[in-house]
Order: C-alpha cells, then structure tokens, then sequence
C-alpha cells in the first residue's frame, strides 16, 4: 500500500505541477521590463538604502508589490494586457535590483577600516587596500567614490560581482536540467514561488479582489506608522542640528536599569511595528521558542558572569557594548556550536526523509515505471529557450578558473590549489545535494562556518599571519537554490532566455542607480552617524562581531575568541535537545526546539512583539474565521502592504534629506 500511494502521489504531483504546454510560453522580457528596472532603481532604491540606514528597515516586498501595481494600473488605462511571464519578470527585477549593490559594501568596508571597534581589536589597519582605501585617503576623508584609490576595489568588486553572478546562473540551470528534467525531481516548494506572479496578476482584473483591501489597510499602518518613527527624525533632522526621535530608534534600552537584578545582559525592546505583524504570518511555534530562548539569556548571562565567564563587563555599559564583551567572552563560540549543531540534525532529518523517499522510489520503480520521462541532458526544448548542457558547464569552468587565478593573484600566500579545489569540487558537490534536497524534500539549511573553519584551519596549521586571506575570493559556493529557481521559472512558463536578459539588465540598471544612490547618501553625512540612527546603534555591534574572527589569524594570545570546549559543548546540547524532543512522549513541535536555540543568546526581548503578535494571531484572529490558513494568506498581503507604507515614507524622508543637503549647500 505504501508503493502504490508513494506512486499515486507522485504521479498526482506531477498532473498538478506541470509547466504550461509549449504554445503557452512567452519570454516575457519586453520594454516593460527596463522600466520596471527603472522605476525600482531611481523611485524605490533611495527610499530603500535610506531607510534600511535610519531604521534597519528593508522594502523588498514594498518594491515588488509597488511596480507590479503601477505597471498593471498603467497597462489598464492604456488598453494593455500584462502577460503571466511579463508579470514575474518584473517580480524578479523589482526583488533582486535592490540586492544588485557593492556600493554599500564599500562603505561598511570604510567603516570597518575607520571604526574605533576595529582600531581598538588592532585590524583596521591591516585590512588589504584592494579591498578599501587607507584611512587617511582622500576618497574615504571627502565620502566620494571618484578617486583613483578605489580604481583597484571597485574593479575587483565588479570583477567577482561578474564571476559570481555568471556561475549562479550557468550552475543552476546545469543543475535544474539534472535535478529537474533528468531526475524528474518534484520541487514541492517550487509552485509556491510560482504563484507569485499569478497571485500579482490577479489585480490587472477589474474587480476588487480581497488582496486590495489587506495590502492598503497594511500601507494604511505603515504610512503611519513609519512618519512617526522615520519621518520626524528626517524632517526634523533637515532643519535642527540633530534629528529628534519620539520613538527611538531601534530598541529602548533599559540595560542600566536592570543590571543590578541582571548583569552582564543586553536589557531592549525593540520598536519596530513590523516586529508585530511579521508574528501574524511566523510559524507560532518558532514565535514561541525564540521569546522563551531570549528569555533563557536572562538567566544564562548573569550565571555565567557570576561564575567568571563574562570577565569583561562592567556596570555602566548599554545594551550594545554588553552584547559586544558577552560576545567576546562567551557568545561568539556558542554561536558557532549552536549553527553547527543545527546543520547537523537539520541534515541529518533531511537525508533521513531523502533515503526513504529514495528506497520507496526504487521499489515502485521496479514495480511499475513511472509515467514521467526523463529529458536526456543533451536534449534542448526550444520553446523553453534552453541552452546546451555541455556550453553551460563550460561557462562554469572558465569562470571558476578566473576567479581562483584572481584569488591567487590578490592573496599569493594562500596555494591556487585550495580555491580549485573549492571552485571544481566542494562547490558543485554541495550544489548538487542542495538541489536534490530541495527537489525531494523542498528545504535545505546548509553546512555554516565553512569559510571561517577554513580560513582558520589553514591559518593553524600553516602559522599564516594577516587578514588578506578573509577577504580573499575563495570561490564557496551553494547554487542548489538557482536550481528551484530555474524550476518556477518553468512553471510560470517564462522563457529562459528572457530570464538571462532580464539578468544582465538588473546588473547594469542596478550598478549605475547603486552608485548615484549610496553615493548622495554618503555626501549627505557620514555612515554611520546621528542622520542615520540605526546604522549609528547597530554597526559597531556588527563590525565587532565580525572584527573578532578576524583576530584568530593574527597571532595574538589575547585575542583568541574561539573556546573549542564552548563549541564542543553547545553543540552537544543542540543535537541532545534535538534528540530530547524527538523522544518525549509530549509530541512538542520541533519548530519550537528551532525558535528555541535560535532565540538564545540575542537581546532577551528582542522577540517581544514578533511574540506578541503571534499570540494575537493565534487566539484573536485565527479564531475569527472558518479557516486559520485564510487568516494566514491575509496576513501575509497585510504585512507586504505594511512594508509598501514604510516603503514610501522611506521615499518620502530620501527625498526631503536630498532637497535639504542640496539647498544647504548653495552658496547664497
């Protein structure tokens, strides 16, 4: 019985999720297209890079949901149709252009190598000059990128920002077409990212449907919400000499109120209203466990202060700098024992399900041949617009190839043969599991800390000294994820040369917006400072954390961070608490044990209301209607119309900062 429903299962999945017939594809890429790249880049993108600077707010889904709107509205009243394909094309544009920008990489990198955190750890000066200009630079002391010392960064940059965005693309659709076409692999969660530009095109109909009324109440709360926490402090900010915030911003920190009763503990609420709705659409149980492990810090930090553990902190700190020396002292190895600790069970249950799932395949094989046929790699569809196999590996080669040459170039002490060995080996072997994981089972966590464990490793056992070898290109790669990517492209029945079109337009469109962008947002006042109030708060706490791995290549006693017997520890009580769970006769969810052990060792109430508006939407809302899954799928508009509000108001507050720095700077 268990064939045959194995069988019937997959045969069903099948009828359910094959892509279109061939007459029904289209490549989709059109004018429309560039405009849409346009419109993202030059109307989204400030408001975009300016909030995420003042409240750490990002607008993906806003991007999305903004074009794809305007587009359709516009399309209406002109008497066009937008085509399925053209709509997901534009879905693609407006969600990966924001992501299109090293520009904000060369700043942190500025900040890295000027921050007093990186100064006082000993690394900012050592941090290599094709990666940043040197401090006394007048690129970093006038905040241009026009000068010749960031000649050599930027092409570096681009030239991996090429490389990388080439082996993506070519290695993914390789492994598509053996996953997918070869393997007949099912993607379940493939459809999922599908139905996005079916679900977008729904407002192209001139009826109202129910999505309109969620996304404008969400837009409603996020207008308002996002002028009072970002909009008064830009307003605000362009006329006095320092913002003013009646909602600070982004916790309240009440950490010298509390250290009496907890010391050494990062006592904050957070403030961001999207906290909350985001808890409407989270798994509740993860809700759940990440309050109870932030909670769980309460106790475990001052144990371990009192116990000698967490030496360096002192009374007087605020949350950020308690979080900076619990880092040093204990976190940072727990952190690295709790992601390992999680690959492994995470893998572990995976490669379980896959094998059985395997065996079962098998045996209906050999019982009954399955329907579906595999589409021999060699073969080429060319209504689908598919490229040769053997060409795409190839492309793969050559680009692997150039980018371990130019690491051994940038870093001649680390041997060509380790990047190749990553590049040919390690890279597409992990790709390939990734795909077949997310083609069997539709997930895939990854195997964390595989760079740092490297880069470590070798610095050990070779007595390697200096930080080139953590900013060296070495070609690590995960494209399993391109592969379910190439399969909703199918299923949308989008050509994949449109795609690669639509690819090379998001580079070029978001390169040159990138830079004009992040460029005026530099000149307008230096990243971070008291314009920027989040980036102000949170980056030091960032670049610490960062700086501190850096430091075990260095050499230096006192600056040994990594505590194997922390490591070894955490990460036997994840998989024991895994284990735990698995053998209780309580039949606690497992995405509790998930929300549990990620939740410990951040802000203990950094989840407060992520929290909160889980138990809002568990006991208030879910029971208002017939179905929880229909509260779900109006939570889910509501939070994306929250992120547009918030979107716009970011548009609003990049504007009015332009206007004032540019008028302030008139001579008269």
């Amino acid at each position: 019985m268990a064939i045959e429903r194995v069988q019937a299962e997959l045969e069903q999945y099948r009828r359910l999720m094959e892509p279109p017939p061939p007459e029904e594809f289209e490549e989709g890429f059109s004018i429309r297209t560039i405009l849409g790249a346009l419109f993202v880049a030059f109307v989204m993108l400030p408001g975009a890079a300016y909030l995420g600077l003042v409240a750490g707010i990002g607008i993906g889904d806003a991007a999305r949901w903004v074009t794809v709107i305007l587009f359709v509205e516009v399309a209406r009243r002109s008497f066009i149709t937008l085509k399925r394909q053209e709509i997901y094309l534009l879905v693609i544009v407006a969600t990966a252009i924001l992501g299109t920008n090293p520009y904000s990489g060369y700043i942190w990198n500025v900040f890295m190598r000027t921050s007093q955190v990186t100064q006082g750890l000993g690394v900012a000066d050592k941090i290599p000059t094709w990666v940043v200009p040197p401090a006394d630079s007048p690129a970093i002391l006038y905040r241009t990128f026009f000068h010749k010392d960031w000649i050599i960064p930027i092409a570096v940059s681009f030239a991996l920002l090429f490389l990388g965005r080439v082996k993506n693309f070519v290695a993914g659709y390789t492994l598509f077409r053996i996953a997918s076409d070869y393997e007949r692999l099912p993607f379940p969660l493939a459809p999922v990212g599908a139905q996005a530009a079916t679900v977008l095109a729904e407002i192209s109909r001139k009826e109202e449907t129910w999505r309109w009324r969620y996304f404008s109440t969400g837009a409603m709360i996020g207008l308002a919400f996002g002028f009072f926490y970002a909009g008064i402090p830009t307003i605000t900010g362009a006329i006095m000499t320092r913002p003013l915030q009646l909602i600070p911003i982004p916790f309240i920190d009440l950490t010298l109120n509390a250290e009496s009763v907890l010391p050494a503990t990062p006592v904050a609420i957070f403030t961001n209203l999207g906290d909350f709705l985001w808890g409407f659409v989270v798994p509740f149980w993860v809700a759940i466990g990440s309050f109870i492990g932030g909670l769980l810090t309460m106790v475990i930090n001052p144990t371990l202060y009192r116990r000698g553990v967490l030496k360096n902190w002192k009374p007087g700190y605020d949350a950020i700098k308690v979080q900076m020396v619990t880092t040093y002292d204990f976190w940072i190895s727990a952190d690295i024992g709790r992601g390992l600790g999680l690959a492994a069970v995470s893998i572990g249950s995976v490669m379980a399900t896959a094998i059985r799932e395997w065996k079962q395949r098998a045996r209906v094989a050999k019982q009954q041949p399955l329907i579906m046929e595999r589409i021999p790699l060699t073969a080429t569809l060319p209504y689908r617009g598919d490229f040769p196999v053997p060409i795409m590996v190839g492309i793969y080669i050559v680009a692997s190839l150039a980018t371990a040459i130019l690491c051994y170039i940038l870093v001649p002490k680390l041997p060509i043969i380790f990047p190749l060995f990553f590049a040919l080996v390690y890279t597409p072997l992990i790709s390939y599991v990734d795909a077949r994981m997310r083609g069997l089972t539709g997930q895939w966590f990854g195997i964390p800390f595989v760079r740092e464990g490297f880069t470590i490793l070798y610095s050990k056992l070779t007595g390697y000294r200096g930080l080139d070898i953590w900013f060296a290109p070495i070609p690590i790669g995960d494209y399993g994820g391109t592969a379910q990517y190439f399969r909703e492209v199918e299923l949308t029945g989008t050509r994949f040369t449109g795609v690669l079109k639509t690819e090379i337009v998001i580079v070029i469109v978001g390169l040159i917006a990138n830079l004009a962008v992040w460029q005026y947002l530099w000149r307008l006042a230096p990243i971070p400072s008291y314009v920027y109030p989040f980036a102000q708060k949170m980056w030091p706490l960032y670049a610490y954390t960062g700086a501190l791995l850096w430091t075990t290549t260095l050499g230096k006693r006192e600056l040994e961070v990594l505590k194997p017997k922390v490591i070894g520890g955490v990460f036997g009580s994840v998989v024991g608490a895994y284990l735990l769970f698995s053998l209780l006769p309580f039949n606690l969810p497992m995405l509790l044990f998930y929300g549990l052990v990620q939740g410990i060792g951040g802000f203990p109430f950094g989840n407060l209301l992520v929290f909160a508006g889980a138990l809002v939407s568990k006991f208030y809302f879910e029971k208002n209607y017939e179905d929880p899954t229909t509260w779900r799928r109006y939570a889910t508009v509501l939070l994306a119309g929250y992120n547009c509000g918030m979107g716009l108001v970011g548009m609003f507050c990049a504007a009015t900062a332009m206007v004032s720095k540019a008028v302030t700077q008139l001579p008269y």
